[in-house]
């Protein structure tokens, strides 16, 4: 019972990022995000991710895999759709 428990908060939280994920996609445009947020949400979820290795928990380790998979996206997306500066 705790694992469905585990996966079913897992599948909550990765799936809580692809919308940011598909908006930045469609729009282009990761302007409006934090790379400081996102580099402390790479950090958090590596350690989330190492710590269900190491205790053997699956749910936490699989579901923070995503997770930390969407996070690396967004921040290739914030440099990848960096806005030009204007040259005046």
């Amino acid at each position: 019972m705790h694992d469905i428990v585990g996966y079913a908060g897992g599948v909550l939280s990765s799936l809580s990022f692809l919308p940011q994920v598909i908006k930045i996609w469609k729009t282009k445009s990761a302007e409006d995000l934090s790379m400081l947020t996102l580099l402390l949400l790479t950090c958090n979820v590596s350690l989330w991710f190492s710590y269900g290795v190491l205790i053997h928990s699956t749910p936490l380790w699989v579901t923070n895999a995503i997770v930390l998979a969407m996070v690396l996206i967004m921040i290739i997306f914030k440099i990848k759709f960096k806005p030009e500066k204007l040259n005046h």
